[in-house]
C-alpha cells in the first residue's frame, strides 16, 4: 500500500549532474543523515545502487535487519512487495521508502487478492475441506479426522495476500525455508488435507519433489482455466500458475552447452527455475545459497548460474580466481528491479532529508496485523 505521492522524474533531479556527481551527492546525504538512514539493496540491483547499500541481501533478510537497526528512515532498493514486508516488520517510528513506486514484481502480480479469494471459495467446498479459520487454535496440528486447506504464500507476494494467509491459519515462505514451511503446513492440514501454494508454481513443485512427493500429488490452479477436479482431489499441493519471467528463461540446453565446453563445470540455479533445469543442475537454492555456493567452490572453478544477471556479474567480479557466468548470456536484468536508478535514489534521499515522506510505503494496520501473523509463524519454523 502506498501514499499517493508524486513519481520521481528522471529529468527533474540530477539532470545536469554527471554520474560521479550523483554518487557524491548520495554519499553526502548518507553522511549527513548518519544513523537516521539505512539503505537496503537486493542482490539483483545494479552495481551503481549496490555501492550505496548499507546492507545487501535477499528481501526477507533485509527486512529483518532493517527493523533491528536504529534508523528512522529505511530506503529499500528493491521492489514493492519487499518494501511492504519491511514496513510490516519495522517499528512504528520507522518509515520505509521505495525509490521508484513503479518497481513491482511480475510474479507477485500473477496472484491478487480477488483471484485467491475466488480460488479459496471454490476449493473449500469442491474438495470437502475445512478452512483453518474455523479452528480455535490455528497453529495446532490437525486431528486425524480433520482435513484443512492451508494457504502458503511465497515472500514474493503482496501484503494483502500475506494478510489473507495470516487470517486463514497459513504461513509465508522463502526460497530457503520452503521445505520446513511445507512440513508445517502438511501438519496443520492433516493426512487428507491440502496446501494451496502461491504464486510461484516452480518453487512449490521443486520443493515438493525434493521432499518425496510425486508429480501427480501436485496440481496446477489457474484462475483463467476450468479446474481439473480429478487432479486437484489427488493432490497434496495445489500450485498457483505463477512464475518468474527471468528464471523461466533458463533451460537444459544451456546447461548441456556449458558442460560440452567444460565437463568439469558446476551448475547452480534458483528454485524458481523449472523442474527440468533444477534436475539437471548440481545445486539449487536461494540467492543467499547461490552466493555461498560460489564463495565455497574451489579456486579455478567454472560455474554456470541460473539467476538474475546483475548478481551473476557481481559474483564473477568478486571472485577473480573463478569463472562465474550466467547460463543464458542473453538474459536481461529483472526489468522491475532495474527501475531503481541512482537518479531515483538521489531524489528520494533529497526529499527525505528535507523532511518529506518521499515515496513512503504504508501497509494499513488491518492488513499488516494478519500479514505479520503469517510472517511470525514463518519465523517460528527452524530453517
Amino acid at each position: 500500500m502506498t501514499l499517493n505521492l508524486p513519481m520521481c522524474d528522471l529529468n527533474a533531479t540530477g539532470g545536469d549532474m554527471s554520474e560521479e556527481e550523483m554518487h557524491q551527492a548520495i554519499d553526502a546525504i548518507k553522511q549527513r543523515m548518519g544513523d537516521d538512514l539505512i539503505i537496503l539493496g537486493h542482490h539483483y540491483q545494479r552495481d551503481s545502487i549496490v555501492q550505496h547499500a548499507d546492507l545487501l541481501g535477499d528481501s526477507f533478510l533485509l527486512s529483518r535487519m532493517a527493523s533491528e537497526s536504529k534508523a528512522e528512515n529505511i530506503v529499500f532498493c528493491g521492489v514493492h512487495f519487499m518494501a511492504e514486508s519491511a514496513d510490516i516488520l519495522s517499528r512504528d517510528e520507522q518509515k520505509v521508502s521505495l525509490p521508484n513506486l513503479r518497481a513491482g514484481c511480475s510474479m507477485a502480480d500473477m496472484a491478487n487478492l480477488e483471484q485467491v479469494e475466488d480460488c479459496w471459495q471454490q476449493l473449500i467446498p469442491g474438495l470437502g475441506l475445512s478452512d483453518p479459520i474455523t479452528r480455535a487454535d490455528q497453529n495446532a496440528p490437525a486431528e486425524e479426522s480433520e482435513s484443512y486447506l492451508v494457504p502458503v504464500t511465497y515472500m514474493n507476494s503482496s501484503a494483502e495476500l500475506k494478510s489473507f494467509v495470516g487470517a486463514h491459519g497459513g504461513i509465508v515462505c522463502t526460497s530457503s525455508n520452503a521445505a520446513g514451511i511445507l512440513d508445517w503446513a502438511f501438519d496443520k492440514a492433516g493426512p487428507n488435507g491440502k496446501v494451496l501454494f502461491f504464486p510461484d508454481q516452480h518453487l512449490g513443485r521443486n520443493t515438493g519433489l525434493a521432499m518425496g512427493l510425486q508429480e501427480d500429488e501436485m496440481a496446477i490452479w489457474s484462475p483463467d482455466d476450468f479446474p481439473d477436479w480429478d487432479a486437484l482431489k489427488k493432490s497434496r499441493i495445489i500450485l498457483w500458475h505463477g512464475y518468474c519471467s527471468v528464471h523461466r528463461r533458463f533451460n537444459t540446453g544451456q546447461i548441456e552447452a556449458l558442460r560440452e565446453q567444460d565437463p568439469e563445470a558446476l551448475v547452480v540455479v534458483h528454485p524458481e527455475c523449472t523442474r527440468e533445469v533444477v534436475d539437471a543442475s548440481d545445486a539449487v537454492g536461494s540467492t543467499e545459497f547461490i552466493k555461498r555456493y560460489v564463495e565455497e567452490a574451489p579456486s579455478g572453478s567454472r560455474i554456470g548460474v541460473g539467476t538474475e544477471i546483475n548478481m551473476v556479474k557481481r559474483l564473477n567480479d568478486q571472485h577473480p580466481g573463478k569463472e562465474i557466468e550466467c547460463l543464458d548470456p542473453m538474459v536481461c536484468p529483472c526489468s522491475t528491479m532495474y527501475m531503481i536508478h541512482p537518479t531515483y535514489l538521489l531524489d528520494v534521499l533529497q526529499r527525505i532529508e528535507a523532511g518529506e515522506e518521499a515515496n513512503r510505503i504504508i501497509v494499513p494496520e488491518e492488513i499488516a496485523e494478519n500479514a505479520k501473523t503469517a510472517l511470525d509463524r514463518m519465523l517460528s519454523i527452524p530453517v
